[in-house]
């Protein structure tokens, strides 16, 4: 199959808008606390749909990965397992910069981690084998196409930037009182810290996806088509974001008292007021007057469908993400810096629909504008150095 780098920006736009939006249905979900309903989602994230998926969608799936050496097999899940510490982390960034900024700063350390590490790692230890299938960053500099897919790297970097710095000007804007209300803990030197953590764990998971290109190449091998090659991998990376965030779920069950939610139809008064709109860090409001005996019942059917639904969606990011990185050709490695472009482009819509940016300044609404029209010209950017691509391999 020939690669199309167009048709790959398309499909990390497919996972943008499904990585921006998977929250959306958790919104719905009530009296449940959070860790309950993410885990009820994560179990269909990180369990239910890669292994459904990769089995019927790929050929001979358990012979595939029995062929692998326990060095690939380790190191995808041991890769996922890191990158699940990043997941949980992404709470306290929110916690300490607020939602605006701590997404622009968090995602900017994961796409630049994300997608240079691996090259600059091939080029320092050629032979260190989780990074066997990438080319190096002298490699790619020494191209035409590479170097307008580095510079496609560099305008989104400068995209998450600004959409950063809009976030940062909407917070700065804010009342005093609205802003300790919004951002109690507002630390900018832990929220850093924190954020800075958080990206690199986060950017783990494309190290992953490095290391299970074995994976793939067997996949291939046993016949399956190219475009699915990647759902093989999924399995055992998101077994090791499974294994951190199910470990993390429970104490928090175990701690906040909430583990009887997953079968209990009433819920305790304490916590009538938890539900989607919350996190792990404030999961509801206490000091809400006790609710009426009719307000303790469980929605369970529509939890679990909603939990559902939102656990599925997440999984379709990296569903069109394996599809999208098949179609970048020999500069695959740029694919996660698609990915995060595109993951603040749709977040920031959901954002201006849910009127989160309502009351904003010019200067923010012009910023997150100019953010956002940035990152649109670095997929663009991208895509036509993978197409350069082609045609130097072509001639």
């Amino acid at each position: 199959m020939t690669p199309n780098p167009f048709l790959g920006v398309v499909l990390h736009w497919l996972g943008g808008l499904a990585s921006g939006s998977f929250y959306v249905p958790y919104k719905a979900v009530k009296k449940w606390s959070w860790e309950t309903y993410w885990l009820v989602g994560g179990i269909f994230s990180w369990i239910i749909c890669p292994w459904g998926f990769a089995f019927f969608m790929t050929k001979d799936l358990f012979g595939v990965l029995h062929q692998q050496s326990m060095n690939t097999l380790f190191c995808t899940y041991f890769f996922g397992l890191l990158w699940g510490f990043g997941g949980l982390t992404y709470g306290l960034t929110m916690r300490y910069l607020g939602l605006s900024l701590g997404t622009g700063v968090a995602l900017g350390y994961c796409a630049a981690f994300g997608t240079l590490v691996p090259p600059i790692i091939k080029m320092l230890a050629p032979n260190f084998f989780v990074f066997t299938g990438s080319p190096s960053i002298v490699e790619i500099a020494q191209s035409k196409s590479g170097l307008v897919t580095l510079a496609g790297v560099g305008v989104c970097l400068l995209g998450i930037a600004i959409a950063a710095l809009a976030g940062y000007t909407k917070e700065q804007q804010m009342p005093e009182e609205q802003k300790k209300k919004a951002i109690k803990e507002f630390s900018f030197k832990k929220g850093i810290l924190v954020a800075t953590f958080c990206g690199i764990m986060s950017a783990c998971f494309a190290f992953a996806l490095q290391a299970g290109k074995s994976i793939n190449a067997a996949s291939e091998a046993a016949g399956t088509d190219k475009i699915w090659t990647g759902l093989p991998t999924l399995p055992v990376l998101l077994l090791g974001g499974f294994t951190t965030n199910f470990i993390w779920c429970v104490l928090l069950n175990f701690k906040n008292g909430t583990g009887y939610q997953y079968l209990a139809a009433y819920v305790k008064p304490e916590h009538a007021h938890h539900g989607g709109t919350g996190s792990e860090h404030a999961p509801g409001d206490a000091a809400a007057p006790a609710p009426a005996p009719a307000d303790l019942k469980i929605p369970v059917l529509g939890n679990y469908l909603f939990s559902a639904l939102a656990g599925t969606t997440w999984y379709f990011q990296f569903f069109f993400y394996t599809m999208g990185a098949t179609q970048m050709g020999k500069y695959d490695f740029a694919s996660w810096t698609l990915h995060m472009s595109s993951i603040i482009i749709f977040a920031t819509i959901w954002g201006w629909i849910f009127h989160e940016w309502k009351g904003s300044s010019k200067k923010a609404h012009l910023l997150i504008g100019g953010g956002i029209a940035t990152l649109v010209l670095a997929t663009v950017v991208i895509g036509v150095g993978a197409w350069l691509k082609l045609h130097e391999t072509a001639s």
